[in-house]
């Protein structure tokens, strides 16, 4: 799978999705300081789902219909990086046909898909 890395993105996260064999652009690699918005179009540009920590993607996405070809967003704070790396792969084990224009939302005990988005 092709994934964008936002800034925010955890650094354990981007190194096991790309051991994993997954395609991974990191921002913070390549353009760091781009603006949220700009992330998002570079998102679609480059048609991956895009990976963060910022709840601030669904404000752009939901409120200002921004578009997006799919967000992960990861809310495991105080978690440590093994158990991130340990949910970022168990989601692409059980929800990697999902992904693709949605918003889903990895918590520390369930995986949300919370919308379709266009």
């Amino acid at each position: 799978m092709r994934f964008l890395a936002d800034e925010s993105c955890h650094d354990a996260v981007i190194a096991a999705y790309r051991d994993a064999g997954h395609d991974v652009l990191s921002i913070r690699e390549t353009i760091p300081g781009t603006p949220d918005t700009d992330v998002l179009s570079e998102s679609v540009d480059s048609g991956r789902i895009l990976l963060t920590e910022d709840k601030d993607f669904g404000e752009l996405i939901f409120a200002a219909r921004q578009r997006t070809c799919g967000v992960i967003l990861f809310r495991l704070p105080g978690v440590s990086a093994p158990v991130i790396v340990r949910r970022a792969l168990d989601l692409l084990e059980s929800h990697a046909d999902r992904l693709e224009n949605r918003f889903v939302v990895v918590e520390p005990s369930r995986i949300r898909a919370a919308a379709t988005i266009i």
